[in-house]
């Protein structure tokens, strides 16, 4: 006969048995656990344990029962369980989940969106395969690592557990991790590439940040190398790799240098972008690197990998030549 033992804690010093059998073996009623206490198939540091027995901390309790009558039956999530997951997955492993966000998907659940998020499909998604249970004690909830803009389209990092969220926020911290956009951009470009080096403000409240040349108590160092892989008409091809990761880094900083994205009316000219027929920013996060200097622990699958992407649609529609 399988037997399970456990030491118990401090937080049940004087609760009854009973009660914790309760608690801990919810699969168990009162007829098989009574039955069970006659068969003598708890021991309390022992000895067979009465029904009215109370638990002191430290004492030692086995219970000689099949591994089954352990398991907590499990309700099934009304919310979860009803949501169709729309993901695309590029990658995925015991701890990271990479998806490719379509343009317009929120991010998180806020006011104006509980359901309809990339957190919540993925959520569903891992619900479903049986990954993430939010009712089971200490679960930990999927976390998005690398948080893209409502209308930027692209690659999302997922973490699936709290070692691989600390691990992926630690790479992404210590540029591990490389992250490229493609962006349509007004105006033609003297160069071939450069970099944007410069300090992002954001003012408390304001939805918009501004854009500083030189340091301010308030701002933080914003630094986007840049270079062109396609022209056509009035617009620009750009990859873009963030090497720091600021709020609107890459809409700021190119519509500072005179370049707005193409259909971003919040930096730039909104009616410029609907005589494009554009009505959102023509942005992607396009393709990930992994790099890891040290030991890469829980992300040991990504090191040297990279993923890319779909082709976003802005390409295909503005610069119909361009071949990756």
């Amino acid at each position: 006969m399988p037997v399970k033992e456990f030491v118990i804690a401090k937080a049940d010093d004087g609760r009854k048995l009973e009660k914790w059998l309760i608690r801990e073996m919810p699969a168990v009623g009162i007829g098989q656990r009574r039955k069970f206490f006659r068969l003598k198939r708890y021991k309390l540091n022992g000895r067979p344990a009465r029904e009215d027995a109370r638990l002191c901390a430290g004492d030692v309790l086995q219970i000689y029962l099949n591994d089954e009558l352990f398991e907590r039956p499990k309700r099934e999530d009304p919310f979860l369980s009803k949501i169709r997951p729309a993901l695309r997955v590029v990658y995925e492993d015991e701890g990271v989940l990479i998806v490719d966000k379509k343009p317009g998907l929120a991010a998180h659940p806020d006011a104006n969106e509980k359901v309809d998020t990339l957190l919540t499909h993925a959520q569903a998604y891992l619900y479903q395969k049986g990954e993430y249970d939010p009712a089971a004690p200490g679960a930990f909830a999927p976390a998005l690592c690398n948080r893209l803009d409502r209308f930027t389209g692209g690659l999302e990092l997922i973490a699936k557990t709290r070692e691989a969220m600390e691990a992926l926020n630690r790479a992404i911290r210590e540029r591990e991790v490389a992250k490229f956009y493609l962006c349509a951009a007004f105006g033609r470009f003297r160069r071939r590439e450069g970099m944007l080096d410069n300090y992002i403000v954001k003012r408390p409240g304001a939805r918009k940040v501004e854009i500083s040349l030189r340091p301010c108590p308030s701002g933080q160092r914003a630094r986007t190398r840049w270079r062109v892989l396609a022209e056509h008409g009035e617009l620009t091809l750009l990859e873009c790799e963030l090497l720091t990761g600021r709020t609107h880094q890459i809409r700021a900083q190119l519509a500072h240098a005179g370049h707005p994205l193409l259909g971003d009316g919040q930096y730039g000219d909104p009616r410029r972008s609907e005589r494009c027929g554009r009505s959102y920013q023509a942005l992607c996060a396009y393709r990930l690197k992994f790099n890891f200097a040290g030991d890469p622990g829980p992300l040991a699958a990504l090191a040297g990998r990279e993923f890319i992407a779909g082709l976003p649609g802005f390409v295909r529609e503005y610069f119909p030549e361009f071949e990756p």
